[in-house]
C-alpha cells in the first residue's frame, strides 16, 4: 500500500487553493507559517486561513498577505475574519521583478528541510524555463513578476512544506478543467490558458478541457505544482479514501464550486518508479505511397500533435513491398490524427488502440555554451537524472551559425551541464 494524495481539479488549481485543501486535510497552518518565516523575506508574510463557502461547498480559503516589518505585531496564522484592506482576488505589490537566481538563493539560505528546498527551487526553475522560452531569453535573464512576488514565493514554498508534512509516496491528479477568454498580467493581455500555464503542462500527460467560463481556473503556480508533483492524470483507480479536504478560490463562479478537492488515501498498486500515461496508437499499411508523400505525411502528423511517427518496411499481398505507419499521440487527438492520415495518404482506414507507457519524468534546463544557449532535455527517475540530451534544433542552429560541427556544440552543451 502506498500513501497518496489525489487532486481533483474540476475547477482548476492555484497555489492558495492547494494550500487550503492541504490545511483542510490536517496540515497545521502553523507548520507552514514556520517554514515561511524561516525564509527571512524582506517583508512580513502571513498566512491567513478562514472557513468559507463556495457554491455550497465548505472549505478553507487561504490568503498570503505581506506587510512591512513595522506595521504588524500580532501573530499569524489565524482563523478568524480580519479587517486588513486586501483585495481577496488580487494583491498589489510594489516589488521589483526577482530573478530565478535571487529566488533560488533566498530558498537555499533558509534553514528548512533539504527536500522542501529542492522541490521549491525545482518548481521555480520550471516556471523560469518556460518563461525564458516564451520570451526568447535565457533562464538567468528572466525576472519573475507576479510569480516572483512574496506571496507567490510563500505559496510555493508553503505547498512544498505541506506535502513534506504529509509524507506521501506519490501525488495523483484528475484531468484538468480551464476557462476561456483573456487575462491581464504584467506583460499585457493574453489568452486563457496563460502561455506559462500551457507550457508548464506540456509533456506532463495531463488532459486539458476548456469550458465556457470567462475566468482563469489554472494559474501558473497551480500548473507548476502539478508539473512538479503529479505522477499521473486521470480518474482515481484502486484508491482507498481516508480523508477529504477542500481548498477554495477567491471568487464565486456560476454553475460550480470554485474549489479544489484533495483526497488523502492509500493505493493498492505499488508505487512506480516511472511516470505513466495512456496514449492512442494508429496503424495502417501503405503500399502505394511515394517516399515524398510519406515524409510530408509525417510532418503533418507532428504538426497535428503526434508524439511519434514511424515507418516499418513490410510485405503485403502479392508480395508487394510496403510500409506500416504507426502514429502515437494523445487520446483526445485520435480522430484529428486519423483525418490527417486519410486526407494525406492512400489509406482507407486504420487500426487504433489505447496503450499505457512507462517513461522517465522530463524537464529542461538551459545552459550557455561558447556558441550560445542550448536547452538540455533531462530524463529523471525518482529525481535522479538518468539521461541528458541536448536539443537537436538548438545545436543545429548554433552549428550552422558558427560554422562548426554539430558534435562540437553537443559536447560543449554537455560539458556546461555537467558543471551545473
Amino acid at each position: 500500500m502506498a500513501k497518496a494524495l489525489y487532486l481533483d481539479c474540476f475547477s482548476g488549481i492555484s497555489g492558495d487553493m492547494f494550500l487550503g485543501a492541504l490545511i483542510d486535510l490536517g496540515v497545521p497552518a502553523a507548520e507552514i507559517q514556520t517554514v515561511i518565516n524561516t525564509l527571512n523575506l524582506p517583508e512580513q508574510v502571513h498566512l491567513h486561513k478562514e472557513h468559507q463557502v463556495r457554491g455550497s461547498v465548505y472549505g478553507i480559503k487561504v490568503d498570503i498577505h505581506t506587510h512591512s516589518h513595522s506595521s504588524h505585531d500580532h501573530d499569524h496564522p489565524h482563523d478568524q475574519s480580519h479587517n486588513h484592506p486586501h483585495n481577496q482576488e488580487q494583491h498589489t505589490h510594489g516589488h521589483h521583478g526577482r530573478s530565478y537566481t535571487e529566488i533560488r538563493e533566498l530558498i537555499n539560505k533558509a534553514a528548512i528541510d533539504p527536500w522542501i528546498k529542492k522541490r521549491a527551487v525545482s518548481v521555480f526553475r520550471r516556471i523560469g524555463e518556460v518563461e525564458a522560452k516564451i520570451h526568447g531569453k535565457t533562464l538567468d535573464e528572466i525576472h519573475f513578476h507576479e510569480v516572483g512576488a512574496l506571496d507567490s514565493i510563500a505559496d510555493i514554498v508553503g505547498a512544498c512544506a505541506a506535502l513534506h508534512y504529509l509524507g506521501l509516496d506519490h501525488v495523483l491528479a484528475s484531468n484538468l478543467v480551464e476557462g476561456t477568454g483573456t487575462l491581464h498580467c504584467d506583460h499585457g493581455d493574453f489568452p486563457i490558458p496563460a502561455p506559462a500555464t500551457l507550457a508548464l503542462l506540456q509533456g506532463t500527460g495531463a488532459s486539458l478541457k476548456q469550458i465556457s467560463l470567462p475566468f482563469e481556473l489554472i494559474t501558473p503556480t497551480g500548473a507548476a505544482l502539478l508539473a512538479e508533483f503529479a505522477r499521473s492524470f486521470g480518474p482515481m483507480e484502486d484508491f482507498q479514501i481516508e480523508k477529504i479536504g477542500w481548498g477554495l478560490g477567491s471568487r464565486e463562479i456560476p454553475g460550480r464550486p470554485n474549489a479544489l478537492r484533495a483526497v488523502l488515501g492509500q493505493t493498492q498498486s505499488p508505487v512506480s518508479r516511472f511516470e505513466t500515461d495512456v496514449v492512442t496508437v494508429l496503424e495502417t499499411n501503405l503500399d502505394d505511397c511515394t517516399g515524398e508523400a510519406l515524409g510530408h505525411l509525417g510532418e503533418l502528423l507532428f504538426q497535428a500533435g503526434a508524439y511519434d511517427v514511424a515507418y516499418s518496411p513490410i510485405t503485403m499481398k502479392k508480395s508487394r513491398p510496403a510500409w506500416q505507419l504507426q502514429v502515437i499521440g494523445p487520446i483526445n487527438l485520435r480522430e484529428t490524427l486519423a483525418l490527417v492520415i486519410v486526407r494525406n495518404s492512400s489509406a482507407f482506414g486504420m487500426r487504433t488502440y489505447e496503450t499505457s507507457r512507462l517513461k522517465l519524468s522530463r524537464k529542461h534546463v538551459s545552459v550557455v555554451t561558447p556558441y550560445g544557449a542550448v536547452r538540455i532535455k533531462l530524463g529523471l527517475l525518482n529525481e535522479e537524472v538518468i539521461k541528458a540530451a541536448p536539443e537537436y534544433e538548438d545545436c543545429k542552429k548554433l552549428a550552422d551559425d558558427h560554422k562548426v560541427s554539430l558534435e562540437a556544440v553537443y559536447r560543449a552543451a554537455l560539458q556546461k551541464f555537467e558543471q551545473l
